[in-house]
């Protein structure tokens, strides 16, 4: 016997996010103010959801509009501590270099004390030919935060330049590492190719080399320590998050599919058996998306943290967002990872819309919903007008689930592919483009959302995410100034149009020439 009226997963949801910020108060305390302030960056960022579902487990119900001006207070005051946090972080740093120059100023004035014993070897005390000494002697102070390359690991990297490869002309210490300027001379592939074996023949895996484009446009060489940055990838908190946004997803996903079934709202355990179908149906495709992404990055060896799931009451679901953690080797790698996910969800999506608009055709049919939606999508319009026909002239018309499931499946793809940031379309256009035009990219996107969210509020909730999680670009390539294939430029194009079409509404003078919906189209 199945219980009435019982939310267990809204209580859930809200039980883990209340652990899980206990959780993350203990351990921030640990690192003092700046600790608790990134605390506060992430209650910013979960409380619209707390209080939303917190409100939902007394009874209350708030209606959508409310949930976005939530999510807007969220970011601000998100942004509002990110910018206090880089005050903090600022104060501490200069205070820093401040005691790292009074050192260097007090091993100078007892250097100067000494009596010259340039004659006699040097005492294991002293410190001869460091870079802090070369600095000095050519007159100049570099102050480093980070551990100084070993001598003997820079005499090694230098090395490994030639005038066939790259002409040497200038050495910079850089963090913990070295950047190296000078003239390319070959095609970046082979150079860089040839320059990373022999950094490797030398000095092993302990250093990375990065062949990308300087502030003055010119071919730079960086070589930096390799280090695991998915360490603290798997960490409690982030299994505990990744937990509550897979019971949050399952739960959109379950109403959603509720609501296509005919049941407005869920009161009992029988009404989320009713929407299961459809909810795997959303499954299907995210796991799809994600199996996709993830065997590319098997095959060129990049490492990802475990995929976040977004949750959206409208879609089912956003998709999910993984970071890349490990160095890309180049451009086609990052075009890859980023196609392959969009190419996978896409063609399924498609397929689903395009078989439930045949069954629909057919008299399959077992939703009602007004023509006029058709309109919202040039893509689903025009399907629609090539299997359903004159039954577009209809005020209503029949459909079959797959085509919602489809049509959702496709607009998930879609939104991942908008070029912006760590989006798909935004991974597609750094990897095609170049890093300064995904930049404007990805600006020109968020001003857009803002403006389409006169048309769907939608639109302002997906533009926070990115605003908030996903706005930065990927880390630069080990090889960034090889540039893609025709082929691959092709299809980046080509999943950028597809994208398009998905989410472009028909304007009111196509729709009235395809006959679709008997009112005008959803813009002039």
């Amino acid at each position: 016997m199945f219980m009435r009226s019982t939310p267990f997963i809204p209580i859930a949801v809200f039980i883990l996010t209340l652990a899980l910020l206990g959780w993350g108060y203990v351990r921030s305390r640990q690192f003092g103010k700046l600790g608790l302030l990134s605390w506060l960056q992430f209650v910013a960022l979960m409380s619209p959801w707390l209080i939303y579902f917190g409100l939902f487990v007394s009874g209350v119900f708030i209606n959508f509009t409310t949930l976005l001006f939530l999510l807007l207070g969220s970011t601000i005051a998100y942004v509002a501590i990110s910018n206090q946090l880089r005050k903090i972080v600022t104060v501490e740093r200069s205070e820093i270099e401040k005691k790292l120059k009074r050192d260097l100023e007090t091993s100078s004035d007892r250097a100067n004390l000494q009596p010259d014993n340039s004659s006699n070897p040097p005492t294991p005390n002293q410190s001869v030919n460091t870079p802090i000494a070369v600095a000095m002697s050519q007159g100049k102070t570099q102050l480093k935060l980070f551990k100084a390359v070993p001598a003997e690991d820079m005499k090694l990297m230098q090395g490994i330049f030639g005038i066939e490869t790259y002409y040497l002309t200038e050495t910079i210490p850089y963090q913990e590492g070295a950047i190296f300027k000078g003239n390319l001379r070959g095609e970046p592939d082979v150079v860089h190719e040839r320059l990373s074996k022999s950094l490797r023949d030398r000095l092993g895996d302990k250093y990375n080399l990065f062949l990308v484009e300087g502030q003055d446009r010119k071919p730079v060489v960086i070589v930096l320590p390799n280090r695991d940055l998915s360490i603290d990838n798997n960490t409690i908190p982030q299994r505990v998050l990744i937990a509550v946004l897979i019971v949050a997803n399952g739960y959109t996903a379950l109403s959603l599919g509720a609501q296509v079934a005919g049941i407005p709202s869920i009161q009992t355990a029988q009404d989320y058996l009713a929407g299961l179908p459809f909810a795997l149906g959303i499954a299907a495709i995210l796991g799809l998306r994600e199996l996709a992404m993830r065997l590319m990055a098997r095959k060129y060896k990049v490492k990802m943290s475990l995929p976040f799931l977004l949750p959206s009451s409208q879609l089912g679901s956003f998709g999910a967002f993984s970071r890349i953690f490990s160095p890309l080797p180049n451009r086609v790698a990052l075009f890859d990872i980023a196609i392959a996910p969009a190419v996978a969800s896409g063609l399924l999506s498609l397929i689903v819309l395009i078989v439930g608009l045949y069954l629909s055709a057919i008299g399959m049919g077992s939703i009602d919903i007004p023509s006029q939606i058709f309109q919202a999508s040039v893509l689903a319009g025009t399907l629609a007008k090539l299997l359903l026909g004159d039954a577009l002239h209809n005020n209503l018309v029949s459909i079959h689930p797959l085509v919602i499931l489809g049509w959702l499946g496709s607009a998930i793809t879609a939104l991942n592919l908008m070029p912006a940031g760590q989006l798909d379309g935004g991974r597609i256009v750094q990897s095609v483009y170049g890093r300064r035009v995904a930049s404007w990219t990805t600006v020109l996107t968020l001003i857009f959302l803002v403006i389409a969210t006169v048309i769907n509020p939608l639109a302002l909730y997906w533009g926070g995410i990115i605003l908030i999680l996903l706005r930065d670009l990927e880390r630069p390539m080990l090889n960034e100034l090889s540039e893609l294939d025709g082929d691959r430029e092709a299809l980046g194009v080509v999943a950028l149009f597809w994208m398009v079409v998905t989410l472009l509404p028909l304007t009111s003078g196509v729709a009235e020439r395809l006959g679709i919906g008997s009112g005008g189209g959803l813009i002039p």
